[in-house]
């Protein structure tokens, strides 16, 4: 197993800038959809779920939700997640399908300001998933129906090769301003948020840290400490990661609050690696009913589904997200190595905040760190 792999490519400055955005089905859930088709989807037997492409595996997925929710499911895909938004908002009125999943925090607000979405009410709500789309402005209310439901959460992390420090003798790094120190020149490698998802991530967190008139001279601090830039967050983990790679130089690398659960030693005492909880960014995934669905009433039951203990319990093994309802049992490296940063912890911004930052953030990064 691996972390989950969030490569964003070009999209998120796209998306940023603003280029190019214009069980049976007698148990699903209401929606709100208004004038979406409600009577014509009503007797429809076939629902399509438009997903990122870090969803689980689409034939399983086809074949576990059809025989939960009575319907025949189909799921398409439609590039990472700030892909997925825009062809959400940019089709809103004739939509590529009748639910979605995968739209998260960065990009929430840009759908949200959209037609694209239809308010959906599920039968059942776990407790964390109501608090969490109650705090999204704009979201409507449990009375009216969700256009956007959670369904997994996690964080982004600082996460560090604990082993590497051991060996070398140098202490480990605790918080954003370390990263900065002469002690660890030349030892941290970033992700390029201009083209990456999960660097995006992390410079809202900095964001977040130091304000908007501080986390740009931080970027330049941390390149001046030789910190290096990669694209991607494979190349980072898997190439330049000596947690996670024999060939790797850097023992620092943003990652996910998750990744330590997937570097434990083989007893399973111990992981070789650690997130550093204080540098940290919550992400939220979302799904919703797209306004105009053929089938609302479909679309509905297959959020149903998303919610279900079924599908909530595979969620840490195949998306290596939280599962968004509490009762759903964790594997056990979870529990030990892999604990979600407390509220005290994370450094968020609201996702309205982030829709309106977004694009300038991007441009004093890449100028402060020659990106």
């Amino acid at each position: 197993m691996r972390p989950r792999i969030r490569s964003l490519g070009s999209s998120i400055v796209l998306a940023a800038l603003g280029l190019s955005l214009v069980s049976c089905s007698a148990a699903a859930p209401q929606t709100n959809a208004g004038d979406s088709g409600d009577t014509s989807g009503a007797a429809g037997s076939t629902v399509t779920l438009v997903v990122h492409d870090s969803f689980v595996d689409a034939e399983a997925f086809s074949a576990a939700a059809s025989a939960a929710t009575g319907y025949d499911v189909k799921v398409v895909t439609a590039g990472d997640g700030g892909e997925l938004t825009n062809k959400l908002v940019l089709t809103a009125g004739a939509p590529i399908a009748d639910a979605f999943f995968g739209v998260d925090n960065t990009f929430a607000s840009r759908l949200l300001d959209s037609d694209a979405v239809a308010p959906v009410t599920p039968s059942t709500l776990p407790a964390r998933a109501a608090t969490l789309a109650e705090q999204l402005r704009g979201n409507s209310s449990a009375a009216d129906g969700y256009a956007l439901v959670p369904i997994d959460l996690g964080a982004t992390c600082v996460n560090i090769d604990t082993t590497w420090f051991a060996e070398h003798g140098v202490a480990e790094p605790q918080t954003f301003d370390d990263l900065a120190q002469p002690a660890y020149r030349g030892l941290t490698v970033l992700l390029d948020p201009t083209a990456s998802s999960t660097g995006a991530s992390f410079m809202i967190a900095t964001v977040a840290a130091f304000g908007e008139n501080g986390f740009a001279d931080y970027w330049q601090r941390l390149v001046q400490n030789d910190a290096r830039v990669d694209q991607g967050w494979e190349d980072a983990y898997y190439g330049d990661f000596t947690g996670a790679s024999d060939t790797g130089t850097f023992p620092i690398v943003v990652s996910y609050s998750t990744s330590p659960a997937f570097t434990v030693t083989d007893d399973g005492s111990a992981s070789t690696t650690r997130a550093l909880l204080d540098t940290c960014s919550t992400q939220v995934e979302y799904a919703g009913v797209l306004a105009g669905a053929s089938n609302p009433k479909g679309a509905a039951a297959v959020i149903d589904y998303l919610l279900s203990s079924e599908f909530q319990q595979i969620i840490p093994d195949e998306m290596y997200m939280y599962p968004v309802d509490e009762a759903t049992t964790l594997p056990e490296p979870w529990a030990k190595f892999a604990p979600l940063p407390s509220d005290t912890q994370v450094h968020d911004l609201d996702s309205a905040e982030i829709s309106t930052g977004l694009s300038g953030w991007l441009k004093q990064v890449a100028a402060a760190a020659n990106l």
